[in-house]
């Protein structure tokens, strides 16, 4: 057997191979997540004075009152709806009063603002009294979270393992690469070696220097990032230098981002601050912007183009959070609808239809985490079909997109060239796919960023496009789970809310370039060709690494020994 028979032999056998090591390369990443479970105890309790009865307290911060949607309920007339705010902090347990009507009490004085509650104190709201509790004293056995309730017993993969699966992964991508049916060299294996400089750099920094106790969702967002950067160079070098360029900036801005909210008092000071340079930055868009791709949102500094709606993401959802965590003013909250409704008519103005449908689906979230009502969704939803009826009438190349939705083979030739091709080629990829750098899909415009979906499933196969489109979909499940041992409700709402953005940009980006939806040109998170876009999801990732109470667990330990 002749040397080119054996490496042709050996291409196909990893066409066959990598559905299967992605689809384990993913397992493994949720598979240790699960296996973290929450502790069993609670916190603290809150004993009722009268009965003895007790209830544990869970989470960092917990709402009183009257309300159903209070962490803990009281069935007290005298106590309001919102009453008080339990919440534990580095100088202990505190109590504050979210200006109820009766007030509330520490040990018979009125609680006038944060207050310190010690074990044993009692903590007055309406005509109820209850003394705070050491957890170790609560008996009843606390149901962990359903997301780590079936974890077995079995140790974790060491990161390190999970780091060199995913680096091998890359590398045998970048071996499909330098060996495709037209083009046969070995330029794609510089991109390789600076992309696992980076992913290892990046390791052994949290790891060593941050002494991060955990590196799951690190390890998803760097094997997604990988695939994005390797994808582009059997299209354009110079794109996946600039991927991986931007793909170490959103690096640096997680570990930022990280540490920027470690304290949760921090956030609330610089809600305003980060509101005004988000609403500047639209504003310079809005001035400065140049249409590209049928929309004004991009600003083009040199040879450098670059999208500051993107970073806005980042901005919206620290904001949103920071709104809801000052428990609860009504006044925050409607700072946080005008500054929603600046956002998405900004970005309609700029003809930015998609993201600003991002936006306003992420405010849904956070309008109903605020209000726990569904009333408050159904009357946004429909203004958004109104607004939506509007533009449809004075944008006709956004009416041209929806007469092609659901026709795509009539309009094959026209205004669903896009989504008609990303269906033949999809197909023609199978379960396998036909090898990294051999598809036609990235012929066509916009194949790396907005149709990414079917260039990874006619290069990879549809196995791997659906294994990252699941991996993405299930952060928001591992969110909410994590959010239960969050520090503070900042944390708790923007991991959702973080999570929620990236699975409501993974669905448009899927099914527009599949035509199940209109195609509304967003980016598919961490795998899209777009600098601004992957900084921007790392960003947003670094909100739910802070909801995972293991995130900050080192520094904890190291200032209570």
């Amino acid at each position: 057997m002749g040397f080119q028979a054996f490496l042709d032999i050996a291409v196909v056998a990893l066409r066959f191979m990598l559905p299967l090591y992605a689809v384990v390369i993913i397992y493994q990443c949720y598979a240790s997540m699960r296996r973290h479970r929450r502790p069993e105890k609670p916190l603290v309790t809150l004993e009722l004075k009268d009965s003895g009865h007790q209830i544990p307290v869970l989470f960092w911060e917990n709402s009183i009152g009257r309300s159903k949607g209070s962490d803990i309920c009281v069935n007290d007339p005298a106590v309001s709806r919102d009453h008080c705010v339990l919440l534990r902090r580095q100088e202990g347990w505190m109590v504050s009063d979210i200006g109820s009507k009766g007030g509330t009490y520490v040990n018979g004085r009125k609680a006038r603002s944060r207050t310190q509650v010690l074990i044993d104190d009692e903590i007055t709201v309406g005509t109820t009294t209850f003394v705070l509790k050491r957890g170790d004293e609560f008996q009843d056995r606390i149901r962990p979270s359903w997301f780590f309730s079936k974890a077995s017993n079995k140790g974790s993969l060491q990161p390190y393992k999970l780091m060199l699966l995913i680096t091998f992964f890359h590398l045998f991508m970048t071996v499909e690469a330098c060996f495709t049916n037209e083009v046969q060299d070995f330029a794609p294996f510089t991109v390789f070696v600076l992309l696992e400089l980076l992913l290892w750099a990046f390791f052994f920094t949290s790891t060593f220097a941050f002494k991060r106790i955990n590196f799951e969702l690190e390890a998803l967002a760097s094997f997604l990032t990988g695939i994005g950067v390797i994808l582009l160079v059997r299209q354009e070098m110079r794109s996946a230098y600039v991927q991986l360029i931007a793909a170490a900036i959103g690096i640096v801005l997680f570990c930022i981002v990280v540490k920027f909210i470690e304290n949760p008092d921090r956030v609330n000071s610089w809600r305003m601050t980060i509101m005004i340079g988000a609403v500047a930055l639209l504003a310079i868009n809005l001035i400065f912007g140049t249409v590209q791709y049928g929309a004004a949102n991009w600003i083009r500094i040199g040879s450098i183009s670059v999208q500051p709606s993107e970073f806005v993401k980042v901005a919206y959802i620290f904001v949103g959070a920071a709104a809801l965590d000052k428990l609860q003013t009504k006044r925050n909250f409607l700072e946080f609808i005008v500054f929603s409704a600046v956002c998405v008519g900004a970005l309609a103005l700029m003809g930015d239809f998609g993201t600003a449908l991002i936006f306003f689906a992420t405010f849904l979230i956070i309008a109903f985490m605020r209000s726990g009502d569904f009333k408050t969704v159904l009357l946004a939803l429909v203004s958004v079909v109104f607004a939506g009826t509007i533009v449809l009438k004075f944008k006709p190349y956004v009416a041209d997109r929806f007469a092609a939705w659901g026709h795509v083979w009539e309009h094959a030739q026209d205004t669903a060239y896009q989504q008609a091709r990303v269906l033949t080629y999809t197909a023609s990829g199978g379960l396998c796919g036909v090898g990294v750098g051999n598809g036609y899909l990235k012929y066509i415009g916009a194949s790396e960023s907005d149709l990414v979906f079917g260039l990874v499933a006619e290069e990879m196969g549809v196995i791997v496009a659906f294994a990252i489109v699941i991996a993405i979909v299930t952060l928001s499940f591992y969110a909410r789970a994590i959010t239960t041992r969050s520090r503070s409700t900042f944390y708790s709402i923007s991991a959702c809310c973080a999570a929620g953005l990236m699975v409501i940009q993974t669905a448009l980006n899927v099914f527009g370039a599949t035509d199940i939806l209109p195609l509304t040109g967003v980016t598919l998170p961490f795998v899209s060709a777009g600098g601004s876009s992957i900084i921007a999801c790392w960003g947003l990732l670094a909100f739910i690494k802070a909801a995972d109470e293991r995130t900050y667990a080192a520094k904890r330990l190291k200032k209570h020994k």
